[in-house]
């Protein structure tokens, strides 16, 4: 393990150790820079971020101290992936290996690692091949994703994309019919799901965003007769796996 990380909070602290996970190709959540943090190493660090993509936040000399839990973090760390990325290529490979028409789900800026962890856990259970999540504006795959998810994450592939709107093109070239999830839709039980599937889940608060939901073949929703008309995202996400994966297999 490199010197100055910490497993258990998947976080790297100190220029040097921070400089190698980079040069190492490790997968890099975020960069996190102390404000007011200068000087030749901390502009390399962040100029070869900037090349990979990964995306940069300033805090304030306290935050990164608490992230760091102590360690002599010298302004800077950076928050790594706790567990391995898969592509949409090997998602779309392992359904055809299975002999089965594709079945993805799309988590359009799902922010709390909780509704995360539990997608994951009820995706593994109905059968959907892959999980496709955004790099900005999402949890990313940390502990409390993987302990919500009750072990599901050890057996589901996660694609991690910078476009959620150009991924989708690519899948529809793919064969893939896009169906999103929201209050606007049709009743979800009037579709037909023997097809090469993707489901959009949006954002606990603001939903699936206008681009994406643009993009979708088609928008379904779940009837629903209280005065509280919207679900928790993980639990909308649930029914409409469940009752898909019954649906596929009539």
């Amino acid at each position: 393990m490199l010197k100055g990380s910490d497993k258990q909070n998947n976080i790297i602290c100190g220029k040097n150790p921070v400089l190698e996970a980079i040069r190492s190709g490790r997968e890099i959540e975020r960069l996190l820079i102390a404000h007011g943090a200068s000087g030749g190493s901390i502009k390399e660090i962040i100029a070869k971020c900037s090349k990979r993509g990964i995306l940069i936040k300033e805090v304030s000399p306290q935050k990164l101290d608490f992230y760091c839990g102590g360690t002599n973090h010298q302004g800077v760390a950076v928050m790594y992936a706790g567990h391995e990325y898969a592509s949409i290529d090997d998602i779309l490979n392992y359904a055809k290996e299975r002999s089965e028409d594709p079945f993805l789900l799309i988590c359009d800026e799902i922010e709390d690692p909780h509704n995360l962890g539990a997608i994951i856990r009820t995706a593994e259970v109905c059968g959907v091949h892959g999980i496709i999540i955004p790099k900005r504006r999402s949890a990313s795959l940390n502990a409390t994703v993987a302990k919500t998810s009750a072990g599901a994450l050890e057996y589901i592939r996660v694609a991690r994309v910078t476009n959620i709107a150009a991924t989708i093109d690519e899948l529809k070239q793919n064969g893939i019919w896009v169906f999103g999830a929201d209050m606007s839709g049709e009743n979800y039980s009037a579709c037909d799901y023997h097809i090469p599937l993707a489901l959009v889940i949006g954002n606990e608060g603001k939903g699936i965003g206008p681009l994406v939901l643009k993009k979708c073949d088609k928008i379904i929703s779940l009837p629903m007769r209280g005065k509280i008309n919207s679900l928790n995202a993980s639990v909308a996400a649930g029914i409409l796996m469940y009752n898909i994966m019954k649906l596929r297999n009539e």
